[in-house]
């Protein structure tokens, strides 16, 4: 409860904060008006864009009420049918939630990377680090589809890929989840080798197995293996966590979407390259033609219009 009252006074304090702005400017542009001052009046007009963008984010964050959307975000990053194409697929939309971290202030740690076989990844999972991280990033979930003229077809030929992405809050410890012992296989492996062998202690990267489930996560992004293990648990409680929230709510997984093959015809959003250049949701019907933009981590006018859609 402290902690929604805290989340609330935040959201008044900003608005308050907002208002102030927008009164400071009326008064600079009635001066400006009454003294003439072109000085003053390209001053105030250099500040309206900018206060446009804070408002239009503080109007995205009002809609951010879900139980769990001011938490850290695990993303997962899964390549799909394609190949090579889709393995490359997944690093580019990697490459899109990095940027559009970064220009959010937020902070990122690639936990677990599977590299492709040739490029690209074959899944990687990042923790994303700061206020609302979930609450933005759970628009995400589904499967994303590109269209282009493969890079790795030497006739020039047009591809299909591709990737799916799953995004959990990570949990605080007031959410308990019972995790038993005995329902756990834990193995240790190199981080730099193949990912798939069993080698001795020394080695510090971490992979849990929850024997009920046949729930796997692993995490080597740490050095020490202890911190490894930590991270691992932590993610593999959200996945349980959300797997009970699903067998609650068949007909609408709060937290992950529905569940869906990676392959044609279950996309949330596609990524047309060729022979056009179009980017479109499928939930929301909004499409953005500046697709270098997106890719560079331009999420915001799909964000926004997912968290309309959803209310």
């Amino acid at each position: 409860m402290q902690k929604e009252h805290g989340q609330l006074q935040d959201i008044i304090k900003s608005w308050e904060g907002k208002w102030e702005e927008l009164e400071e400017m009326e008064m600079l542009l009635d001066m400006a008006m009454e003294e003439n001052d072109s000085a003053i009046e390209h001053e105030v007009a250099a500040t309206i864009d900018p206060m446009q963008e804070r408002i239009a984010l503080a109007e995205v964050e009002c809609m951010l009420s879900g139980e769990h959307d001011a938490s850290n975000a695990i993303v997962d990053i899964h390549a799909g049918a394609g190949g090579t194409e889709a393995q490359d697929w997944a690093s580019i939309l990697l490459r899109m939630y990095l940027r559009w971290a970064e220009q959010k202030g937020l902070k990122t740690d690639i936990l677990d990377y599977l590299p492709g076989d040739e490029a690209g990844v074959k899944g990687v999972t990042l923790m994303v680090t700061g206020h609302n991280a979930y609450g933005y990033l759970r628009s995400e979930v589904g499967i994303h589809r590109l269209v282009r003229i493969s890079p790795f077809d030497a006739s020039g030929r047009r591809h299909t890929s591709f990737s799916s992405v799953m995004v959990m809050p990570e949990l605080d410890e007031t959410i308990e989840v019972e995790i038993l012992d005995k329902d756990l296989r834990i193995d240790t492996y190199r981080a730099s080798g193949s990912g798939g062998q069993h080698v001795n202690k020394t080695d510090s990267a971490i992979r849990l197995t929850h024997l009920p489930t046949g729930i796997v996560v692993q995490c080597q992004n740490e050095r020490s293996q202890h911190r490894n293990k930590d991270t691992a648990m932590k993610m593999l409680t959200s996945r349980l966590y959300e797997l009970g929230k699903e067998k609650q709510d068949e007909a609408k997984d709060d937290l992950h979407g529905d569940k869906k093959g990676i392959s044609w015809g279950s996309q949330i959003r596609s990524y047309v390259l060729q022979p056009y250049r179009l980017i479109k949701d499928h939930r929301t019907d909004v499409e953005v033609g500046n697709v270098d933009a997106v890719l560079d981590g331009n999420l915001d006018p799909f964000i926004k219009a997912y968290l309309l859609w959803e209310k």
